[in-house]
């Protein structure tokens, strides 16, 4: 539910027109995440990350005020990533022919499950008396580094990129939602359509519908810290890649992306 901003020099590819510290930032996310730097993070996400190891505790050892905490925490983390897709794709729509008619139709039925998704999380968020969080201004140029709307090919591999986040935030918030079983229902129902989109973007761009090992598939370098991760073939103690072989044995389990990172990334994209 949270996500990035991305690009470095790909031959090849038009992603880039200058190279720029931001984009080295991106390069360094996974470090820069864990050390939750709040002070980098816009005003609107720091609440959130004012204290991930609450996020992280066992059901078993907090109190009903931490379990409410916690789930609105998770709610309103979905709902920036869910603001940032939404709008992408609200903006991808209004961009002329940026969108082959040929894939146009896919594009707007993303964009009304991305806004039915807002509705849902803003509504849910009412009904706990928590405040939903205002959207965010969205810089998708991320400081002028790529034009998206006027390349297709940027357009798409954001996209991936984009989804591809959402999908790993939503399983790394799931325990954080379990106190309320209905939420925790339409989390997943919500996840398993994020995770159709990811797969069919994907597909669009000539990849896979799953992930293999730790790059995302023809994707540029800035954007590994999307997959970090990813590679990992140890699965409860069961090492898969002895049995299946590193591609198949990662390629068979979908890892978590921890809210921090999933903030840090989308906050790259927040003004």
């Amino acid at each position: 539910m949270n996500i990035l901003k991305l690009l470095d020099k790909l031959s090849n590819d038009k992603f880039f027109t200058t190279e720029a510290t931001r984009l080295e930032t991106l390069t360094n996310i996974t470090e820069f995440g864990k050390k939750a730097a709040v002070a980098s993070v816009p005003l609107g996400l720091g609440v959130l990350i004012s204290a991930p190891a609450k996020a992280e505790t066992p059901r078993s050892s907090v109190s009903g005020n931490v379990f409410k905490s916690t789930l609105t925490d998770a709610l309103q983390l979905a709902l920036i990533l869910e603001y940032l897709e939404n709008e992408y794709y609200s903006m991808g729509l209004a961009a002329g022919a940026l969108i082959p008619s040929a894939d146009r139709v896919v594009f707007m039925q993303i964009a009304k499950h991305e806004s039915a998704h807002v509705n849902f999380l803003k509504s849910t968020l009412t009904s706990l008396g928590v405040t939903p969080g205002a959207k965010p201004t969205f810089d998708f140029s991320a400081g002028g580094n790529f034009s998206p709307f006027t390349d297709y090919n940027q357009f798409l591999v954001l996209a991936q990129a984009f989804e591809d986040t959402g999908v790993r935030a939503y399983k790394g918030q799931a325990g954080n939602v379990m106190s309320n079983k209905a939420v925790l229902q339409a989390a997943l129902q919500i996840h398993s359509v994020e995770a159709r989109h990811a797969s069919q973007v994907r597909r669009m761009r000539a990849n896979k519908g799953w992930i293999e090992l730790a790059n995302g598939g023809n994707m540029p370098p800035a954007t590994n810290p999307v997959y970090a991760g990813e590679d990992n073939t140890n699965q409860a103690g069961f090492n898969t890649a002895t049995t299946f072989g590193a591609a198949a044995g990662s390629a068979a389990y979908d890892e978590i992306l921890s809210g921090n990172d999933a903030q840090t990334i989308a906050s790259l994209f927040i003004v």
